[in-house]
């Protein structure tokens, strides 16, 4: 099928914009050219790849489909651009990464501070979600690498480098200090209220098997999507939960948290650099992949 490839690249910016006007503006056309290279397309492809809307367009799953090649083609593309241009050799370019909350708070803050006081002209996109879908994207095409958090799961195809060990504890609010006399088994803890992150993360993977290692079940009473709202909910005494050492130990000094000892060792966790074999980094992913593994 020889299709012309300027019409994938009007078809990549109709679809971010989902506005064919917007889409034109982008190109510097005009809104007819777009709509009829949009048809013409359709024509070709055989199928409907949008729903036109009063208030702009929607894709079909196929143009879904097709967008979601076009979007990793495109960004490829301009990634290459920037490499011949000699861009990247002043120290500039775009990174596109993946990290969970976890190995950000623990770990990527500090390190990007430094790095972009080295290269400020570097640019970094950060899709923040958990791991799994982090791989997904990475084994997609989507991302450059991403720093994620144990336990993870491991497909053949990618390279994993581990950068950073880390200790959590069991900690709540003040008015958990009868729990900190000794320590307490977790068939005790169970009917107390927990906090934590939701369903779909490895963090929640990670203590649901803790939990039946003992032949219990970990519900959580207040399940959050992000790791930046746990310490706040826990210190103002809506349950208890599991927290790294590092992040909790300045509210522990303040006497705002109390740490619950229990009478199982937690195991340790780690946070990992993840890349894809088989795919090359532009020069400014591999500037930063490289910075990480030395901090």
């Amino acid at each position: 099928m020889d299709i012309n490839f300027e019409y994938y690249k009007i078809f990549y910016y109709v679809a971010k914009y989902k506005n064919m006007t917007k889409a034109a503006a982008a190109l510097g056309s005009n809104q007819p050219n777009v709509t009829r290279v949009m048809k013409l397309l359709e024509s070709q492809l055989d199928c409907q790849l949008f729903i036109r809307e009063p208030r702009g367009i929607s894709l079909t799953e196929q143009g879904e489909r097709l967008y979601a090649h076009v979007e990793i083609a495109f960004q490829h593309l301009l990634n290459a651009q920037e490499e011949l241009c000699g861009q990247e050799r002043q120290g500039a370019g775009t990174i596109e990464i993946g990290a969970t909350e976890t190995a950000l708070y623990l770990f990527l803050l500090d390190v990007m501070r430094d790095f972009k006081m080295k290269y400020p002209k570097i640019k970094i996109k950060i899709h923040n979600h958990a791991t799994p879908e982090i791989i997904r994207s990475l084994l997609g095409g989507k991302l450059e690498f991403a720093v994620v958090t144990t336990p993870i799961p491991m497909p053949q195809n990618l390279f994993f480098e581990n950068i950073l060990d880390f200790q959590e504890i069991l900690v709540g609010g003040t008015k958990y200090d009868f729990l900190c006399q000794k320590p307490v088994g977790l068939q005790e803890l169970k009917d107390y209220p927990w906090v934590g992150l939701g369903k779909g993360t490895c963090t929640y993977d990670f203590y649901k098997d803790l939990f039946l290692k003992h032949s219990l079940d970990l519900e959580l009473d207040m399940e959050v999507a992000t790791f930046g709202l746990m310490l706040p909910l826990i210190r103002n005494h809506f349950g208890i939960g599991f927290v790294p050492e590092s992040l909790a130990r300045p509210l522990l000094e303040e006497k705002s948290l109390v740490k619950i000892q229990t009478d199982c060792k937690i195991p340790k966790r780690s946070i990992q650099i993840v890349s894809d074999k088989g795919r090359a980094k532009s020069l400014a992913a591999d500037t930063f992949y490289k910075y990480l593994k030395g901090f």
